[in-house]
């Protein structure tokens, strides 16, 4: 076989090869971050979007499933969406872990977060603002102002449940990991029994009280 060589500006000359090389070598460009859901849609989220699981993921889905490479805080999935009914993408999200061996969880849009009634109070001194959790996941619920959801929350979590602030609307803190892979285990715990959990930046998030009371 017949190598090629191309001369730079007449001073350095590279094969093909090294050429080829310095390509495979250059680091991949930065994912794009995911898109969050349409007002009435529902994503599924496979973990580890690798060559060889796209393949077969490719295998597993329709042929006209909607799926991306994307960005999800800070970790690299592949977003399939397209899903109107919670059913259907937690069943698919089942199908997923249970014949593929993905690791799975469902995304939904953030529902209209109810504010809490709030009493007023005297005037105290200026104090400084809460810090936020920190870099982590966060899973949360709506904060509805209801003991039974603090308490089926946290049957399900089997940890005490915290009271947050994210985005100046309140929640019940499910979790708070910095494992990805733990944090949709517990979402997808949660949607299976019917709550409108979500994973957001533990960074963007304001723990209130760490303890609520079923």
């Amino acid at each position: 076989m017949r190598q090629f060589w191309i001369g730079l500006m007449g001073t350095t000359v590279l094969s093909v090869w090294e050429i080829a090389g310095a390509i495979a070598q250059s680091p991949p460009a930065p994912l794009p971050a995911c898109q969050p859901p349409d007002a009435n849609e529902l994503l599924v989220m496979v973990l580890d979007p690798t060559s060889s699981n796209q393949e077969r993921l490719r295998q597993l889905l329709p042929a006209n499933a909607a799926t991306t490479v994307c960005d999800y805080l800070g970790t690299p999935v592949t977003r399939v969406g397209g899903f109107i009914r919670a059913e259907i993408a937690n069943a698919w999200a089942q199908y997923l872990a249970e014949v593929g061996n993905f690791q799975t969880f469902v995304a939904r849009p953030a529902p209209p977060a109810i504010t809490p009634p709030t009493s007023p109070s005297p005037p105290t001194s200026p104090t400084s603002s809460p810090p936020s959790l920190g870099s982590g996941y966060a899973v949360l619920v709506p904060y509805t102002d209801q003991a039974e959801t603090a308490a089926a929350v946290q049957r399900i979590s089997g940890d005490r449940v915290g009271l947050v602030s994210y985005e100046q609307r309140s929640y019940l803190l499910a979790g708070y990991t910095a494992d990805v892979a733990v944090a949709a285990n517990l979402l997808k715990r949660l949607s299976d029994r019917n709550l409108p959990a979500m994973i957001v930046d533990g960074r963007r998030t304001v723990l209130l009280n760490p303890t609520v009371t079923p």
